[in-house]
């Protein structure tokens, strides 16, 4: 289950909370509003129940992104679940 952003909008971080029914392999990533990968917040194994990643509004390359809509998108077990939100500067 992914849940929205808190807070959205946002200035400068925001937390993504999401939950997991078992153990697996997990991706969490940011994408701009054409599909662009920006940054890749996660990537590895974690266990069951509630987990949070921070997003500090920097892209790879650890440059602040401009003001806009993004995608957040959790990938688990071959799905994919994505939410929208808001970067205000």
């Amino acid at each position: 289950k992914l849940f929205q952003n808190y807070p959205n909008p946002f200035n400068p971080n925001t937390i993504i909370s999401y939950q997991l029914p078992n153990s697996g392999n997990v991706e969490v990533n940011i994408f701009n509003i054409n599909g662009q990968l920006v940054r890749k917040l996660y990537s590895g194994f974690q266990t069951p129940g509630n987990h949070q990643v921070v997003w500090n509004g920097n892209n790879g390359d650890m440059k602040k992104v401009a003001s806009g809509l993004y995608i957040y998108q959790v990938k688990f077990e071959d799905k994919f679940f994505a939410k929208k939100m808001i970067l205000i500067k």
